[in-house]
């Protein structure tokens, strides 16, 4: 028997719920770039630059989004007849 058969998973994220991270994120994206750009009479020091901010930034913002994702995750309860022979039964 699955352990789990009476309960039903929602996520209630919503777009609201990750806009800030998502401008976080553009804001890192054009920071990179604006860098690499500034940076580009050397194209090595260029891409040194725009990829340490890169390699630096990804895990804080992928672990700030999966942290949310996993927080509106829900498991809830439903209410439901043990069989199907109960119901006929009600009259």
């Amino acid at each position: 028997m699955n352990p789990l058969q009476g309960y039903r998973f929602t996520c209630t994220l919503t777009f609201g719920d990750i806009y800030a991270q998502v401008i976080i994120w553009l804001i890192v994206i054009f920071i990179s770039l604006a860098s690499s750009v500034a940076l580009y009479e050397n194209p090595v020091y260029a891409f040194l630059t725009g990829g340490l901010i890169w390699v630096l930034s990804l895990p804080f913002l992928l672990f700030a989004f999966v942290t949310t994702l996993l927080n509106h995750i829900e498991l809830v309860a439903v209410d439901r007849p043990n069989s199907g022979e109960d119901v006929a039964n009600v009259s």
